[in-house]
């Protein structure tokens, strides 16, 4: 290898390492700054990244013509513009959620709803969907409640990074925090323990372990994860919601769903993806639209992102 490969080698771990202290250290700096100024630095983030995110916004525009194709072109595009706002705004929220002082986060995130259904030891299963809160709600839960909680984690490739998302979604609780890769074992016995379980089932985690079940009247590939937890640790299924506000957020904790889980994960996951529905009628600029929520397709059907 020559002098000026060895060098352009190096360059781009180097200004990685850079661009990662630099983002990190002004997520510490916004951890001090009033809200409205979080929240309108992320309105500027948020706009920008629809203007350059090519990509994302194609899929998110995707996801809103296939789940409301009865609203205008313009409805979409003013929906798809929103989301992007408030999906930069939630991400820079992280700054004073994982760095902000403890009476600062807890006056910014209000718990309301069923929230006894989360005291005691029941075996629980959290039915958290991918708003843009969801490590608001996350956060909420383990400072607010007297309980420890478990959540399954997915690594991130930037050491940097994922320890400081990690750390943050350590900071309150003793939060129990599993990776993917360990499997089901550990998250059952905590469950069986008396850990409640914050799982995020709603996402295309492609055909392994998925059903086709409906979701807006598409076929979409769903993990039957929160019927088959449920079941082998005879929990019971809350879902919580995270919805951004002017002055933080409101996590509600929705009633228990009643006869829940049965023997047919089928049935049980469709039922999800029903309730889901109504949860994201409430706030559907804040649902996570640039995810490939329809990319893995039965046998024989056409692919509906293109070539993304």
């Amino acid at each position: 290898m020559t002098l000026s490969a060895r060098l352009k080698s190096l360059r781009k771990p180097i200004a990685d390492s850079w661009g990662n202290a630099l983002g990190l250290g002004l997520m510490r700096l916004l951890a001090r700054a009033p809200l409205p100024l979080v929240r309108g630095l992320g309105w500027v983030f948020g706009r920008t990244l629809h203007a350059v995110a090519g990509r994302r916004r194609r899929i998110a525009r995707t996801n809103w013509a296939l789940c409301f194709p009865d609203l205008s072109e313009a409805q979409r595009h003013a929906a798809v513009l929103q989301h992007f706002v408030h999906f930069a705004q939630a991400w820079l929220d992280r700054s004073w959620l994982w760095h902000g002082a403890s009476e600062t986060v807890r006056r910014r995130l209000r718990l309301d709803g069923e929230v006894a259904a989360l005291a005691g030891d029941t075996p629980t299963v959290i039915f958290a969907p991918h708003f843009v809160g969801l490590d608001a709600g996350w956060t909420a839960l383990t400072s607010q409640l007297d309980r420890r909680f478990c959540t399954i984690y997915a690594e991130q490739l930037n050491q940097s990074v994922d320890r400081w998302i990690l750390e943050g979604r350590q900071r309150f609780g003793d939060a129990h925090i599993v990776p993917r890769r360990q499997g089901l074992k550990p998250l059952v016995a905590a469950l069986r323990a008396g850990e409640p379980l914050y799982l995020l089932p709603d996402m295309d985690y492609g055909a392994a372990d998925s059903v086709f079940v409906p979701f807006y009247g598409v076929p979409a590939a769903t993990i039957t994860s929160l019927s088959r937890f449920a079941r082998l640790a005879r929990a019971q299924v809350v879902p919580v919601i995270s919805r951004l506000t002017p002055q933080g957020y409101d996590i509600t904790v929705l009633p228990v769903w009643e006869g829940y889980p049965t023997d047919d994960p089928l049935a049980d996951t469709a039922r999800m993806n029903a309730l889901l529905q109504d949860m994201i009628a409430i706030m559907p600029e804040q649902y996570f639209w640039v995810h490939k929520r329809f990319k893995t397709r039965p046998p024989g059907d056409t692919p509906l992102y293109g070539a993304d």
